[in-house]
């Protein structure tokens, strides 16, 4: 059984100091099982970045990893870099907020797109050979379009990293009671050592291993959680005695109407927002997960690495979305209540104005949430919770149902994994910051004509910097009501533009330079625009997102659209007035204008059009399943 008492930090390390670690009492007492399975966690990740060393010493080995993965290394990388603890924490977290809307995230906002990466879009990346997204904007558009489309994405990398630097503190804060900024620079430091040390070679070899301990250990709260709820038919019944509504529970059926469903969301902002534009816009054009395949040995394990990936992304949701529903339902106070989890942002709100006993001010946090997008119903909810416990934000709903289900050593190992999930997602960031920075940037504007070791070296320092940095963003997340609210505005900034980008100059001959670099920067204008608008003027948020009973996590679909469409439509006007290249010096860039290499036959059970099929068949039943 756990042990609810305050821990003593010197007790279980032996060497730190409690005042410096400690600020608030944890929900658990780590066992010496617990920590041995954390250590052991620890001294394999930085081992493998040092035996990896050796093999990370030209830039094509340590940016591209010599380009020798396998379809089935590349494939588990891919999908894990994009499964870290803000995949684990936030969609749990939303899971809790909308039901199995969030779903959406991981079906159609993903296997489209990722299909459509595998079976069309990879033979131009692979064929050009270009180290980074952005390289591929250079050969098309120019070394403008290259530069801000660098600095667009290796921005966005360091907010990325620092929203899973804030994920891992917010379990350690919930399950051990460390303070945010000591959690921060203890789990940084070792993502630094193992990825300045190996390079992407050592992050993909642990995206592998942090993929099977994710499945090994937080499977466990799904399979608990559904036990005690009495299966999907008690949880539903449960879930709908507790918010006396079904919604919770359907993909499509209420998304009709904006005010239908807990996420305030229309079926055409879910179709055409996510499911084309930030789907395609994530992996189609993000380098974090498309230098995951380009690692790939050959063209047609490049091609194959997505689709392996698509099966096991179909499978996630079963252990982040529903440790989400069961909180909802088995998540208790102390006292045997019932717990209400709130926004990231009431919480600190709360926080702010909390009595020298600890105790929340009721009134003063009452004042602080009418200033939210509550409900008054729900605002109630959270202050009945409020005055002598603790406030709890979506983003703990794993963390606080891990505590919950899991004793001695299982503790250590789910605790591991979104330790493994932390580590993937940060390392997939800087490593892709790195190479971005060093080819994109650094190499074009800075130095040209440098060694290969020099860049090398260059990599390693901006890992180093990368990850100085992130930890200032990682206090950012601190102001944003949820972690994938933050992260989906993110998309909406820099990836829908730079979709609408590369769509025009891949598969339109006539796009031209001076287009795509007007596009892609109007695009951004247009997304940032649109969100200082609504942070101005909240009621704004119904003409972005189309209804006044629209929600923040709609407005981030709609505001991605708009920025694409933006996007496209620059690009199209200039180049109607701007000279376009000749079609000759367009081959291995534009569909069309490019002779595609020919692969030999090989047996149907390799062929990827055949996975393909069977990856759209099971999504087609999931979709109709969950309706």
């Amino acid at each position: 059984m756990l042990e609810f008492a305050p821990l003593s930090i010197a007790g279980v390390f032996g060497m730190m100091p409690a005042q410096l670690a400690l600020s608030a009492a944890p929900l658990a007492r780590l066992k010496p099982l617990d920590i041995a399975v954390i250590a052991i966690y620890f001294a394999m990740v930085v081992w493998i970045g040092f035996y990896l060393k050796g093999q990370s010493n030209t830039s094509e080995e340590f940016f591209m990893a010599g380009r020798e993965m396998t379809a089935w290394i590349a494939g588990l990388s891919f999908v894990s870099a994009n499964m870290g603890s803000l995949e684990l924490m936030g969609w749990a977290g939303s899971a809790y907020q909308y039901g199995i809307l969030a779903t959406h995230w991981y079906w159609v906002g993903a296997i489209p797109a990722m299909l459509f990466l595998g079976l069309v879009m990879m033979p131009f990346y692979y064929v050009s050979k270009t180290h980074s997204v952005p390289g591929y904007l250079k050969l098309r558009f120019g070394e403008h379009a290259r530069i801000l489309a660098a600095i667009s994405f290796a921005t966005e990398m360091i907010l990325m990293s620092g929203v899973n630097m804030f994920a891992m503190a917010v379990v350690m804060k919930v399950v051990l009671g460390w303070d945010i900024t000591f959690s921060i620079l203890v789990s940084s430091v070792a993502v630094a050592l193992y990825v300045g040390l190996g390079g992407l070679r050592s992050a993909i070899f642990n995206e592998v291993l942090q993929f099977v301990l994710i499945w090994g250990g937080a499977l466990l709260v799904p399979i608990l959680g559904m036990m005690q709820a009495g299966g999907w038919s008690g949880l539903k019944t449960k879930i709908i005695a507790n918010m006396h509504t079904d919604t919770y529970f359907h993909l499509w059926r209420d998304t009709g109407h904006f005010s239908a469903n807990p996420m305030g969301v229309h079926w055409t902002g879910i179709v055409f927002g996510l499911g084309f534009v930030i789907s395609f816009g994530y992996w189609t054009t993000d380098f974090l997960v498309v230098q995951r395949v380009l690692a790939a040995h050959n063209l047609r394990a490049a091609r194959m690495a997505p689709i392996i990936g698509s099966f096991f992304k179909m499978a996630v949701p079963f252990i982040v979305i529903l440790p989400g529903l069961l909180g909802l339902v088995l998540l208790q106070n102390s006292d045997g209540s019932r717990r209400v989890l709130v926004g990231e942002d009431v919480v600190k709100a709360c926080s702010v104005n909390a009595t020298s006993s600890g105790v929340e001010d009721a009134a003063a946090c009452s004042a602080e949430m009418s200033k939210t997008r509550l409900s008054p119903a729900y605002q109630q909810r959270v202050l009945s919770d409020a005055p002598g416990s603790e406030l709890h934000s979506y983003n703990e709903a794993l963390p606080l149902m891990l505590v919950r289900y899991c004793g001695p050593g299982l503790l250590g190992l789910g605790i591991t994994a979104l330790i493994a999930g932390f580590m993937s997602g940060m390392a997939g960031n800087v490593s892709a910051f790195s190479t971005v920075w060093t080819y994109d940037i650094y190499k074009p504007l800075i130095k040209k004509t440098g060694s290969d070791s020099h860049y090398v070296m260059v990599g390693r320092l901006s890992i180093m910097v990368g990850v100085a940095v992130s930890i200032g963003a990682a206090y950012l997340v601190m102001h944003a009501h949820g972690i994938m609210d933050y992260v989906q505005a993110l998309f909406s900034f820099f990836i829908a533009p730079l979709l609408g980008a590369i769509l025009m100059g891949m598969f339109w001959k006539r796009a031209t330079a001076p287009a795509g670099f007007l596009g892609l920067l109007g695009g951004i204008v247009t997304s940032v625009s649109l969100f200082v608008w609504v942070k101005l003027n909240p009621s704004e948020l119904a003409t972005v997102a189309l209804s006044s009973d629209a929600k923040p996590m709609a407005e981030n679909l709609y505001r991605a659209l708009w920025a694409f469409l933006t996007s496209i439509i620059i690009i199209y006007v200039v180049s109607l007035f701007t000279k376009a290249r000749p079609v000759a010096e367009l081959e291995g860039l534009v569909y069309g204008a490019t002779k595609l290499p020919t692969e030999e036959p090989v047996p149907f059970y390799k062929n990827e059009y055949i996975w393909a099929v069977l990856v759209v068949v099971i999504f087609a039943v999931l979709n109709i399943l969950f309706w």
